[in-house]
């Protein structure tokens, strides 16, 4: 079998791409040229979507009807084998539908070309799925490669989406998966599905097989290229806090994909519909809420800075007119490197080798409050860098403001139970005037 037909039938997410020029009847035709803006995302509507199995008396996706807008996080979480993701494959047609339609951007896509309706979808999956016998530089150029684009045209995107993702092109151009490590590798598999400009792009829980700090941190990339590019994204989790995180909208599937409740963050977290809803809120759902806020939503404080390539004596002066009784220490790049306080300096003898203390953890802007509150705790120091793309320092977030986001929080929350209290007390009263105004009616 050919590379090209290993590409297009490998569910690895390499065929599921289009150009930005390719016009399909998909809503590819609403898509930038070459030379002008980035394809933004593209509304999806599934409408009595089923799938059954032979041999199996039930469908393993029951009449699924959905609409997702254009530009919009949707998040599917629910039990294992509930049905979400062959949902999510179904929409672009790794799994064939039963029954039902598909429509994005109003063109229906169900009895389309399904090679051609894939390259106009993004896909990605856990652990990336990246060729191993292929550069990243080839894994990402693969399907603009496959659909025509010129050779400078590939080398310019694959550069942009490396940049994009926040990996170094000269660094990573000529690596191998295997030289990756796991976010890494995820990274590479999100610029690989978004190399070709989708207006969709297919999340098949990709960052669960990371461990918890990196897929935090995936999280928040991927939240920071939503920002920028407002694709339509549909991704799949079980996990319910990353689910709250990500989503502009959740949909909480029960068995064979059937919607228990479909609505944003807020709303399933202060009201959720039902008992089974209620099981994958869980405890704590004010604290919860700390998902809901960014750090880019709080102040961010400047910290004194020093780097390595200061002057000792500089270094010195810097400390004792520190207002904080601390200084940051940055690398050569402007990354945080260590927290240098009045007493390390005279015990290290006045070498940065042996001075001060590593930053272990950092926050980027578009962390959540819950992870920055993490972060401080984890420091036993009451504070938290947050840095930018490139792990660059930005400032600080202290306890004091995470503390004040909280008491916010908590108090939106208790201002939002007595309201609907409120209300619920009104329709009752109602309720009870209009059936004492009928039992009036008929006595008389």
């Amino acid at each position: 079998m050919s590379e090209t037909s290993v590409a297009e039938k490998a569910t690895s997410g390499a065929e599921e791409m289009t150009s930005v020029a390719e016009k399909t009847t998909c809503g590819a035709e609403k898509a930038a040229s070459a030379a002008g803006k980035a394809t933004s995302g593209a509304s999806i509507e599934l409408e009595s979507l089923t799938k059954r199995y032979p041999g199996n008396p039930q469908p393993a996706v029951d009449n699924v009807n959905m609409e997702i807008k254009a530009g919009e996080i949707v998040v599917f979480v629910g039990p294992s084998g509930c049905g979400k993701s062959t949902t999510l494959k179904m929409i672009n047609r790794l799994i064939e539908p039963t029954g039902g339609r598909i429509r994005i951007d109003g063109a229906d896509v169900t009895d389309m070309d399904p090679v051609k309706l894939r390259r106009n979808v993004g896909y990605a999956i856990q652990a990336s799925g990246l060729f191993p016998h292929m550069t990243v530089a080839q894994n990402i150029a693969l399907v603009p490669k496959m659909i025509g684009w010129p050779a400078a045209r590939i080398r310019s995107r694959v550069e942009e989406m490396l940049d994009l993702v926040g990996l170094d092109p000269g660094e990573f151009h000529g690596r191998y998966p295997r030289r990756l490590s796991g976010g890494q590798q995820q990274r590479v598999g999100v610029a690989r599905a978004l190399a070709a400009d989708p207006p969709v792009l297919l999340m098949d829980e990709p960052f669960g097989a990371v461990d918890p700090i990196t897929r935090e941190h995936l999280q928040d990339e991927l939240i920071r290229l939503q920002h920028e590019l407002h694709k339509t994204i549909v991704f799949v989790t079980h996990d319910f806090d990353e689910a709250i995180k990500l989503g502009d909208r959740i949909a909480v599937l029960r068995e064979r994909s059937h919607i228990a409740q479909f609505d944003t963050p807020e709303a399933i977290l202060t009201n959720p519909a039902d008992d089974f809803v209620s099981g994958f809120v869980g405890a704590g759902a004010a604290l919860k809420r700390l998902n809901l806020t960014r750090v880019r939503d709080v102040e961010i404080t400047d910290y004194p800075t020093v780097t390595v390539d200061d002057p000792l004596q500089q270094i010195f002066n810097k400390l004792r007119g520190s207002g904080v009784g601390e200084v940051l220490l940055l690398d050569e790049h402007g990354r945080p490197y260590k927290w240098l306080r009045r007493g390390d300096m005279m015990r290290a003898r006045g070498s940065l080798a042996r001075a001060g203390t590593l930053v272990h953890d950092t926050v980027t802007r578009d962390a959540t409050l819950r992870d920055a509150l993490e972060a401080v705790l984890t420091d036993n120091a009451g504070r938290v860098v947050v840095t930018g793309r490139r792990g660059e320092y930005t400032g600080v977030v202290d306890m004091e403001t995470l503390m004040n986001s909280v008491h916010e929080l908590l108090e939106a929350d208790r201002l939002d139970a007595v309201e609907h209290q409120q209300e619920l007390a009104e329709t009752r009263a109602r309720q009870t005037h209009g059936e004492q105004e009928g039992a009036g009616g008929e006595k008389a």
